[in-house]
């Protein structure tokens, strides 16, 4: 691979000047980028109002923002939490936390009051930033002791923030950036420390396998940005190229597809749910316009795909400009999938009308990503190659290759906050992170998951079954909301384990397709169930089926709680 090809060449010239390590700090690369690019859109908001910030114009306001925090007696190595809706607001007082030489606490806005406030306590935070909705209950509760509103109203709004010019002792390369801690988490929380080099290294190395990103892109931000995922993949590799990103308020199918067309958007990415309902309405659409027309454009999806794969051309963006267009998809360059598995098929279509879909793997420990499938060489069952500087391997693996994934890099965690025992059970003893995945490499170092160790089913016949792969095979089917499979004992006297799954399913398609009776529901959904079970092993059958009367829960990347079950 030339220099030219190296997404993080351009530091070089930088190194020694504008900063001194390996890797600059999140604040050396958001001055870089200014120097390069600051006249350039940065954060772009449509709703209520079109709001958009330069680098320049950003970076006043964080400047403003780090004074105002030392002031307020903030220094290197303190602890801040920010917790609010995707907005500017809060990307700039986040980047001011990190101005300031302190180390930020993004905290799920989604969370309750209870969980949230012991996660304020847990980080030792002694300043919030929260969203006016909550200012409220923070300023009655006493903890912390300073807060700052991020909008406008109640308290100091994060846009008013400044205060005297002042001597800020600076971050360096191996100081915590960021504690982040794992959704939902009752009584002793995990925080996953990430310094300021896992989170610049993973940015520019995730960028080195799969694809370029160029300041002329736009990021559309509509996961949680508070979630590792967003605030890699999304917000820290925008402000890394010049790019723009632009925020999502809802995960509400019109209003995306709205801001996908006024934005422009060029690099979007999500989780497995939302990626399978916009392929929905795009299939939904051209099965509208008849057999003979879907049997055609199906026949060209074919063709589109194979001329993709073989000789590494893009024809579909051409062929399907019409149907991308009538769907607001016709602006994406790059979809990246991650948070979750996603079935091949669905990788396979995207692929197929034109749109570059890359699929990717990582976890909060690893600032997130540790692997991602190249557009030009991609594997559709495979979440990707091992990014570069990544050193992973499989531990114990079985004869199928299986093992729990372990790994080692720049981009892996410090440890968790404050928990010593946690920190050192989690890396095996020559320093490698165990994730927990179980999975195996080919000989090219791609990587294949087959699931969570502790998920796993073991059958009668002693067959690892991992629950992930199965549920994979249900997410085309429209009829289906929401599916777990999980083992259950069938024999308490004989120990004997079998495979059952929960199912929610979609009301509004049933409503759509013939009545909700109850009958009529479980009747397709069983019908699906053993048409799927057709195309498993045998001992990957499902023996039981149970219909939900209501949804399970999910986190906020839209992954069922398993144990909340």
């Amino acid at each position: 691979m030339g220099a030219e090809f190296i997404p993080w060449a351009f530091l070089d010239s930088y190194r020694g000047k504008e900063f001194k390590g390996q890797w600059p700090t999140l604040p050396e690369m958001y001055r870089i980028i200014c120097s390069r690019y600051g006249e350039r859109p940065c954060f772009t908001v449509y709703e209520p109002d079109r709001i958009s910030l330069t680098y320049n114009e950003a970076l006043k306001l964080i400047e403003a923002a780090a004074r105002a925090l030392y002031s307020k007696g903030i220094r290197r190595g303190d602890k801040v939490g920010v917790t609010g809706k995707n907005s500017p607001e809060w990307t700039v007082a986040y980047l001011g936390v990190l101005f300031a030489g302190a180390t930020v606490v993004p905290i799920d806005y989604q969370l309750k009051n209870e969980e949230s406030d012991l996660l304020v306590r847990t980080s030792g935070a002694k300043l919030l930033f929260v969203d006016e909705e909550k200012y409220e209950h923070y300023r009655a509760l006493g903890i912390p002791g300073e807060l700052v509103s991020l909008k406008r109203g109640i308290g100091t709004y994060v846009y008013d923030l400044d205060g005297p010019p002042a001597e800020i002792e600076e971050a360096q390369e191996e100081d915590l950036a960021a504690i982040l801690f794992t959704s939902g988490t009752m009584g002793r929380p995990k925080g996953v420390m990430l310094t300021h080099k896992n989170l610049v290294s993973d940015c520019y190395l995730s960028q080195g396998t799969p694809f370029p990103v160029y300041h002329t892109d736009v990021f559309y931000a509509l996961l949680p940005l508070h979630h590792a995922y967003t605030m890699l993949a999304v917000f820290i590799e925008t402000i890394s190229t010049g790019a723009e990103m632009v925020f999502g308020k809802k995960m509400v199918t019109p209003v995306i597809l709205k801001e996908l067309k006024l934005g422009k958007i060029t690099m979007l990415l999500g989780v497995p749910m939302l990626f399978n309902k916009l392929l929905a309405g795009i299939l939904r659409g051209i099965r509208a316009k008849g057999p003979l027309v879907y049997g055609a454009i199906c026949a060209l999806m074919g063709l589109s795909g194979f001329i993709k794969k073989v000789f590494k051309v893009n024809p579909g963006k051409k062929i399907f400009h019409a149907v991308l267009e009538q769907a607001s998809l016709s602006t994406l360059r790059v979809c990246i999938c991650g948070g979750g598995p996603l079935a091949p098929s669905v990788f396979r279509k995207y692929n197929q009308l034109g749109i570059d879909f890359v699929q990717g793997y990582g976890l909060t420990e690893t600032s997130p990503i540790i692997n991602l499938n190249p557009i030009s060489r991609y594997k559709e069952t495979s979440v990707g190659k091992v990014v570069p500087q990544a050193d992973m391997k499989i531990l114990d693996p079985d004869d199928r290759g299986i093992g729990e994934v372990i790994v080692k890099g720049p981009m892996v965690m410090k440890g968790y906050y404050e928990l010593p025992e946690d920190t050192a059970a989690a890396f095996t003893a020559d320093g490698y992170l165990k994730t927990g995945d179980l999975g195996y490499l080919d000989e090219e170092n791609y990587l294949y998951l087959t699931g969570r160790a502790k998920n796993t089913i073991v059958t009668e016949g002693g067959k690892n079954v991992y629950p992930e792969e199965i549920e994979n095979e249900f997410q085309l089917f429209d009829e289906i909301d929401q599916i777990l499979v999980r083992g259950f004992v069938q024999d308490r006297k004989m120990k004997i384990e079998v495979i059952e799954a929960l199912v929610y399913p979609n009301l509004e398609v049933f409503k759509d397709s013939g009545g909700t009776d109850k009958g009529l529901v479980k009747a397709r959904i069983e019908k699906i169930v053993a048409e799927v079970s057709q195309r498993l092993l045998s001992y990957q059958k499902i023996q039981r089926v149970t219909i939900l009367d209501e949804p399970m829960e999910m986190t906020t990347t839209k992954k069922i709680k398993r144990d909340a079950v």
